[in-house]
């Protein structure tokens, strides 16, 4: 037996860390609720909020600076206030905060020889997250390799990188309208918002098409023809067709299978590489992968993922394995992430996925409180309720950027962090963690119906 393998299996480190993570959630325990600061700790917090926007050239978008201490979707601040988190780090607590079998799994972790596993010196921790990894991918799908990674842009980055080597000398990439890939330079082309890449320079290797829009019933076929004028004007010269199975920032837009199809096949008839987006939808949709939800595994190519496994990866098919050299990085993740990610992937597998799982009672459930309201006490004020699994948007107000920023402060005001998306309509986005109970929702009620009335 190696030392690493005592080390796992003593069970004097095993009573330590469960004294710890039991005396962390005593703590946490008496978190009940919202709550406002503490008068004493007000100076002193606002200060600290402003030594980080001075220090990072930029002000908070919220006076947000966590205590390190939550209970599920609750988060206190260092001023002694507590929030609902109703947007979890924009998707990475997807079990909230303080969960003993998170905390747990990471504190183990980072009891490793190192605290950054690369891809020349992986661990265990390392190992065992690929193999779960594609074990999962591979249920439903051709992929049948995983590349670790820090985030899930530069996950994209490595997706983009195999494409282009698949396919040289192609480089253009078909994406959506209204799709967001993260915020390197390459990835921020992708993107379809101007505001986040001010300044930036057009390299021309985007070409785009729209997404399916609900209100127009013949966006599929508009969509499949400009695809096709695409492929025809660029022959040779196309490396990829990417996209989000559920457009995030781009507005929580979705789309049926029906309106993928014909767009997938042609980019199959024309030998063009189909690359998923999931660093948002991963572990969100009532299955671990939205190409699962969709039925679209046997279309997939390459497939990026982030956020909730702690880490970023990038799947291909045997056949998109890129050549030794193209893609590697001193950094895979820190071991704590790695640790935690493989438990949060083992906890999802116990009751959250499939029809009748949590993922989908939240998501009824939370999507049937904002419709309520919709149809009494705020009428009107939270139109078109929807999404898909822990990830639901709504648009308030009269739809506007400028009153969406109002009530997301009136909301944090009140208690409840979320944050915003799309871009005409401007919606609320939720991205809900997994543990969400009923009496959250009713706290988050009554918020939301506090803060909208506080708008009119």
């Amino acid at each position: 037996m190696t030392i690493g393998e005592k080390l796992r299996q003593s069970e004097k480190i095993q009573s330590l860390l469960n004294e710890l993570v039991n005396e962390v959630s005593n703590e946490s325990a008496l978190i009940k609720g919202p709550r406002v600061a503490l008068p004493e700790k007000e100076e002193v917090f606002k200060r600290l909020v402003e030594s980080v926007g001075s220090n990072r050239g930029r002000p908070l978008f919220y006076p947000y600076v966590g205590s390190g201490a939550g209970r599920g979707p609750y988060v206190e601040l260092e001023d002694g206030s507590v929030k609902l988190d109703l947007i979890n780090g924009i998707g990475i607590h997807i079990f909230g905060h303080s969960h003993p079998r998170v905390m747990a799994a990471a504190v183990r972790g980072a009891l490793s020889d190192s605290v950054i596993q690369g891809n020349l010196q992986p661990n265990v921790e390392y190992a065992k997250l690929g193999e779960k990894l594609v074990s999962l991918a591979g249920r439903h799908s051709r992929l049948r390799h995983v590349w670790i990674t820090t985030s899930g842009s530069m996950a994209n980055e490595n997706a983009l990188k195999a494409c282009r080597q698949k396919k040289t000398p192609a480089r253009k990439i078909i994406a959506m309208k209204g799709a967001f890939a993260g915020r390197t330079t390459m990835m921020a082309e992708i993107t379809d918002n101007p505001s986040f890449k001010q300044g930036l320079p057009e390299y021309h290797e985007v070409l785009r098409i729209p997404f399916y829009d609900k209100n127009s019933p013949r966006s599929g076929e508009e969509s499949l023809k400009l695809l096709r004028q695409h492929i025809a004007e660029n022959a040779g010269d196309i490396c990829a067709f990417m996209f989000e199975p559920m457009q995030g920032e781009g507005g929580y837009n979705v789309a049926p299978r029906e309106f993928f199809i014909p767009l997938l096949e042609l980019c199959r008839e024309n030998q063009i590489p189909i690359w998923l987006d999931e660093v948002q939808t991963f572990c969100r949709t009532g299955e671990f992968f939205a190409f699962e939800t969709l039925g679209l595994g046997e279309y997939v190519d390459v497939c990026t993922v982030a956020k909730a496994v702690q880490v970023g990866a990038t799947f291909f098919t045997s056949e998109m394995n890129p050549k030794p050299g193209l893609i590697s990085g001193t950094f895979a993740g820190s071991s704590a992430a790695l640790s935690a990610g493989l438990e949060i992937l083992n906890m999802l597998e116990e009751g959250y996925m499939g029809a009748g799982g949590k993922v989908e009672h939240i998501h009824k459930e939370f999507v049937g409180m904002l419709n309520e309201l919709n149809e009494t006490t705020c009428k009107d004020q939270l139109r078109d309720a929807g999404g898909l699994g822990l990830m639901v948007a709504v648009t308030p107000l009269d739809g506007s950027r400028e009153q969406m920023i109002k009530l997301l402060h009136v909301l944090y005001k009140n208690g409840l962090m979320t944050f915003g998306c799309g871009k005409g309509p401007f919606k609320l986005r939720f991205l809900l963690p997994a543990i969400l109970t009923t009496e959250d929702i009713r706290v988050a009620k009554t918020i939301i119906e506090k803060s909208i009335q506080e708008c009119l």
